[in-house]
Parts: C-alpha cells; sequence; structure tokens
C-alpha cells in the first residue's frame, strides 16, 4: 500500500521533506564561469508576502524574455538551463540570489580571466530594473590549477590589482583566491581552482564563497544603524543623567529646610516638580523604545548572518599558505568589529532602558509616597474635623435637652392649669418645677439610647 499521496500524511510532511533538499549546490565543473547577484527587496517596510511577490516577478521577466516557463505559486527555488547558461534562483527573507553559470568559454589570459562571463548573456533592460536592489554582485571563475597554491601568489596578486590577496587551500583539494574588494566593474572576484575536487566538492566550494559574500553584506546592513543609533543614545544618556540630578537637588538639605519651613506649599511644589520629571522619564523611554524597535530586527538579523558566515568559514577547512591571509582571519579582523558595534550597540540599548525603567519606578515611589503623606495629612484634618462635629453635636445635643424640656415643661404647665380650672386641687407651677429634672432626665436617656442604636447599624 503506497501512502505517498494518502491521507494518512499530515499535511506538511511532504513538503517540510523536501525542504532540506530545496536548495542543493550546482554540479559544477572547471572550468566554469559564474556571475551571482543577491537582489535586496524593495524597502525595509514591505510585508514578506510583497517582497517575495516582487522577487518572482523579477524572475518572470527574466524567463519570460528567453521564453521559458517561470515557476508558479509560491516557490523559492528555481534552477533552469537557458543554453547560453544555467541560473540557479533562491528566494530568501531579504533577498533573493540569482546565479548564472557558463562553461565551455575560450581560454583566457591570465590577466583576463573575468572578460567573458555569463553577465554579458543577460538582457540589458532587465538589468536597470534592478535599480537601488543590487545587494552583491560578484564573478566567480573556477578553472583547473595548473601550480601549486606557493606558485599561484604572484601572478593572482597581478589579477587583484596588487590588492591584498586573501587565499587558502580549502576542501581539501582547492585553492580560493580573492580580495573582498568591488573592482572598477562593479563585481567583486573570487578565483577558485580545482586541484582534484571530487563528485560536487566544486559546486559545494563554490556555493559557499558566494554565501560568504552574500551574508557578510548582509550582515553588514546593521552597522549604519548602529552608527546613526550612538548620537541618540548619547543625547537619551545625557538627558537622564540630567533628570537624575534633578533628583539628587530635591533631596538637598537646604530644599528640605526650606520645605519644613513653609510645608504646605513646598509640599505642592514638590510635587509638581516630580510630576514634570516623572513626564520627562516617560518621553524619554518613549524615545528610547521608538529606537530599539527600529533597530532590534536589524541586530538580530545581523548576528545571524554573522553566524551563517562563521559556519561557512568552517566548513571550508581551509588550509594556510605561506604569506597570504585566510578567509577566516580577514573576517576576524575586518568583519568581527563591525558586528561586535552591532552588539555594543544592542546591549547600550537593554542597559540603558534597564536604568530609565529604575529611575522611572524610583521617581514613581517618591511620588507615590509624598501622596500618600499629603493623605495621611487630609485624613488627619478629616479627623479633627469630625471630633469638632462631634463636639458641636454633643453641645446641640444638649441645647436640644433643655429646649424639649422647655417644651415638655410648658405642656405640663397647661395640663396643671386645666386641671386647676376643673376643680382639681393642684399647683401648676409646683407640678411644673417637680416635672421638670423628671423630663430632663428621661429626654436625655431616649437621645442616649437613640444614639446607641443609631451606631449599631
Amino acid at each position: 500500500m503506497s501512502i505517498v499521496y494518502s491521507t494518512l500524511n499530515h499535511p506538511l510532511r511532504v513538503p517540510l521533506a523536501a525542504e532540506i533538499h530545496s536548495r542543493p549546490p550546482m554540479r559544477l565543473e572547471a572550468p566554469e564561469r559564474i556571475t551571482h547577484l543577491a537582489i535586496y527587496g524593495r524597502n525595509d517596510m514591505q510585508a514578506s508576502g510583497d517582497k517575495i511577490s516582487h522577487q518572482q516577478r523579477l524572475l518572470a521577466v527574466l524567463c519570460t524574455h528567453f521564453g521559458v516557463s517561470a515557476p508558479v505559486g509560491e516557490a523559492k527555488y528555481f534552477f533552469h538551463d537557458f543554453g547560453r547558461f544555467r541560473l540557479k534562483w533562491e528566494c530568501h527573507t531579504e533577498f533573493a540570489s540569482y546565479t548564472f553559470v557558463a562553461g565551455n568559454r575560450p581560454a583566457a589570459a591570465a590577466d583576463a580571466l573575468f572578460a567573458h562571463m555569463p553577465l554579458a548573456d543577460l538582457p540589458e533592460s532587465w538589468l536597470l530594473s534592478l535599480q537601488g536592489m543590487v545587494m552583491v554582485a560578484t564573478h566567480v571563475v573556477l578553472e583547473k590549477a595548473t601550480e601549486s597554491a606557493a606558485k599561484a601568489v604572484p601572478p593572482m596578486r597581478r589579477l587583484f590589482e596588487g590588492n591584498a590577496v586573501i587565499g587558502c587551500e580549502a576542501s581539501q583539494a582547492g585553492q580560493v583566491w580573492t580580495d573582498f574588494l568591488i573592482h572598477a566593474d562593479g563585481f567583486g572576484r573570487f578565483v577558485v581552482r580545482d586541484d582534484g575536487l571530487y563528485g560536487q566538492q566544486a559546486g559545494r566550494l563554490v556555493q559557499r564563497l558566494l554565501e560568504i559574500e552574500t551574508y557578510r553584506m548582509m550582515s553588514l546592513l546593521g552597522l549604519p544603524h548602529a552608527q546613526r543609533s550612538n548620537p541618540t543614545l548619547n543625547a537619551i544618556e545625557s538627558e537622564l543623567a540630567t533628570l537624575t540630578a534633578a533628583m539628587v537637588d530635591m533631596d538637598h538639605p537646604d530644599r528640605v529646610a526650606s520645605r519644613s519651613r513653609a510645608a504646605a506649599q513646598a509640599v505642592n511644589d514638590e510635587v509638581d516638580e516630580e510630576q514634570i520629571l516623572l513626564q520627562q522619564i516617560t518621553a524619554l523611554a518613549a524615545r528610547l523604545e521608538r529606537l530599539a524597535l527600529d533597530n532590534s530586527y536589524r541586530f538580530s538579523a545581523s548576528q545571524a548572518y554573522f553566524r551563517l558566515v562563521n559556519a561557512r568559514i568552517e566548513e571550508l577547512r581551509e588550509r594556510r599558505i605561506e604569506g597570504v591571509p585566510t578567509i577566516a582571519e580577514f573576517m576576524d579582523r575586518r568583519l568581527t568589529p563591525a558586528m561586535n558595534t552591532c552588539a555594543a550597540v544592542a546591549r547600550r540599548q537593554e542597559v540603558l532602558a534597564e536604568r530609565i525603567a529604575n529611575t522611572n519606578s524610583l521617581l514613581r515611589t517618591r511620588v507615590s509616597i509624598v501622596q500618600e503623606q499629603q493623605n495621611s495629612k487630609i485624613l488627619a484634618s478629616m479627623n479633627a474635623r469630625a471630633a469638632q462635629q462631634l463636639r458641636l453635636q454633643q453641645a446641640v445635643e444638649g441645647l436640644s435637652i433643655v429646649a424639649i424640656s422647655y417644651y415638655m415643661a410648658g405642656l405640663v404647665n397647661y395640663v396643671g392649669k386645666a386641671a386647676k380650672a376643673a376643680g382639681v386641687p393642684v399647683n401648676p407651677d409646683l407640678a411644673t418645677g417637680i416635672a421638670l429634672p423628671v423630663l430632663g432626665v428621661l429626654i436625655w436617656l431616649g437621645l442616649h439610647r437613640l444614639q446607641k442604636k443609631m451606631k449599631r447599624h
């Protein structure tokens, strides 16, 4: 039973299994002439999908020019033999690479190895459409070795126009020569000499060299961001130091003494100053956060590309050629400092963000303490007012007892007079005098009981 196209498969099983085979090295056999282009996306604000579509349209235009069917769908890898040259196209996250390979060219003199390259077979209109997007442009000459690496040093120096030559023996049976410079034609140059490479070793060696060159340039995209960020970080650090000094000045003994002499107004002024400082620190944090957001992806991508460069150099298994620096030594001296600069700026952003957060937290704590002190004073004044109101209420209650007793005594007097008029032998004035203290006590007891009941509720 076959399950290749069966519903037993997970939907991603086949594409994931094919992913690790999607970018094989080209089969190369000396002599070969290779032109490599890395085309960057149109701008940083594009979504990833838009960049892929744009790269696919560029490839489709090239294929249409030669009457070849372009890949369809979301293809990220394409290989085709156009007759004059072979093309290997790969689409990455930020760029697409075009590797044009042509063989069987007429033998060239040692100083004209790069005279006949596949670039000459590409349509000029298509090349002009790449304006502002070419990130890497490199020529590679793959040829048979005719002499040892030590004897090849003088002619290679002449070939690279007297520039400092970088070279090594790689993959056990290959020679690699370059200067990592852009020459007058706008292309970098590599010379790879086959001194007994087997199978696909030549293709793998050339692919590693092209990836080193491409990832080297892509990793350096973070350096301008780091250089532009340093003045901004300096300004933010200076402002943070000024704000911190202002916070320290608020605790100076002279200011504390002045606040004690004019407590109420001084506390209000202090809160206002701290609120202003808090707003300034918040604005400072927002500026730094925006800078970090602008740089975070670029710095992370640069470190990822740098790791790929180091991995590809390690895969070369370099052996030194006497008097010539290796690719690893060149990258260690020229590329590593730039990557360290990016890492240092990224770390500086993080440290500065932590300092601003600590300062912000400290200032918020100060403001909270001052507000709590104000709230305590407000509560104390409210307690004093409540006590005053209680004393006033007690005074009013005494007056209320007297008033109620007065009215009740008046009623008793009227009753006594009425009884006397009816013939009852009673003295109204005497009855009123006797009833008055009794009424006062009864009224006081009644009000006191009513208060206790209200307090319970």
